[in-house]
This record gives structure tokens, C-alpha cells and sequence, in this order.
């Protein structure tokens, strides 16, 4: 494997979506681009999946993706990714995308997402791992899944310290800020 840090980036491939999400996933390609960074990515060309690797490509970044064979049509395959590899389903792409990657952004998007973000927050709060994750929310898509998960540690359903393994942040400079700092 390669000592390029690589950053993943979960986010959404409804194509119903505004296009202020998709330029904004774009600029997150972009900004992990411009520090020298790779881009892992689940492999899809449409919506903000397909903004986040053209971001990332058209700013020198390489962009290494993982789908399921499944999906090759579903999520349109991004024929131009630096790397692409076709797994045999959802956990195997989640697997490797773990495997291959340094650190997690999730920025909105729907279940899909939302299963990859909580299944890698899980696995840091278990040790299964230590790469830092992030939440990016220009929009406030999140917002009321914060409350849900405040509400869940106040009825000590979330123990202490979960909340602490995800930086919540707004913007690309922040979300990227906290990957400088760590």
C-alpha cells in the first residue's frame, strides 16, 4: 500500500439533490487535492460522488475507488478514477475502503452514508481502529441526528466518550483543518 495519506469520503449519489451540495462535494475533492492528499471514494461518477473524485482529479489528486459489482451500472462507475476496485458486495466495499484509507469524511447524504459513518465510528470507539472521523455539514442535514444522539447519551444509551471520536465540523477548511492537526 501506499504511504500517500488517503482520505475516504462518504457522501451521497441521489442525482435529485441541489446543486450546492454537489459543487460543495466538489470542493472537498478539491481541498484534499491541494494538500497532497489521495482521495478513497465509493467509485460512483453521478451526484456528489462523481463532484468529490472530479474535484480531486482536476486539482492532481489521485482518486482510488471501491464498488460492488452490483452497482457498476446503478451508481455509473467512474471510468476515469486513478484506481478502481470492484468488490463483491456493501461489506466488502466498506472492508476495503477502511482498509485503504486514513481518515473518514462523511458529508450529507442518505442511509447509505449514514451506514458507513456509524459502522466506522463504531469500529474507532472499538479500537478497531484509530483514523481520525469527520462530519462535514455545510447544511445542517445532521443537525437533528445530533439532538437524537444527545438524547440518546443522556438516557446513557451512547456511553462517555463516543461523542468525542467524531469532529463535527461545517465547512471544507474546517473538516480538512482538523486532518492537519491531527
Amino acid at each position: 500500500m501506499s504511504s500517500q495519506f488517503r482520505v475516504c469520503v462518504y457522501c451521497s449519489s441521489s442525482t435529485s439533490i441541489s446543486q450546492e451540495l454537489i459543487d460543495f462535494a466538489y470542493e472537498v475533492g478539491k481541498g484534499i487535492a491541494e494538500r497532497g492528499w489521495d482521495l478513497v471514494w465509493g467509485g460512483g461518477s453521478v451526484s456528489m460522488m462523481g463532484a468529490v473524485a472530479r474535484g480531486a482529479r482536476e486539482h492532481g489528486g489521485k482518486t482510488i475507488g471501491v464498488i460492488p459489482s452490483k452497482l457498476l451500472d446503478h451508481e455509473f462507475e467512474d471510468k476515469d478514477a486513478t484506481e478502481m476496485f470492484v468488490v463483491k458486495d456493501m461489506r466488502e466495499r466498506k472492508g476495503k475502503l477502511e482498509e485503504l484509507s486514513d481518515a473518514f469524511i462523511a458529508l450529507p447524504g442518505g442511509i447509505g452514508t449514514l451506514e458507513e459513518f456509524f459502522e466506522i465510528w463504531v469500529g474507532r470507539y472499538l479500537n478497531f481502529h484509530q483514523k481520525p472521523v469527520i462530519v462535514c455539514d455545510p447544511i445542517g442535514a445532521y443537525t437533528p441526528m445530533q439532538g437524537a444522539l444527545a438524547h440518546l447519551t443522556e438516557l446513557n444509551l451512547m456511553k462517555s466518550g463516543q461523542s468525542e471520536l467524531v469532529s463535527w465540523t461545517t465547512s471544507t477548511a474546517e473538516a480538512l483543518a482538523v486532518l492537519e492537526n491531527k
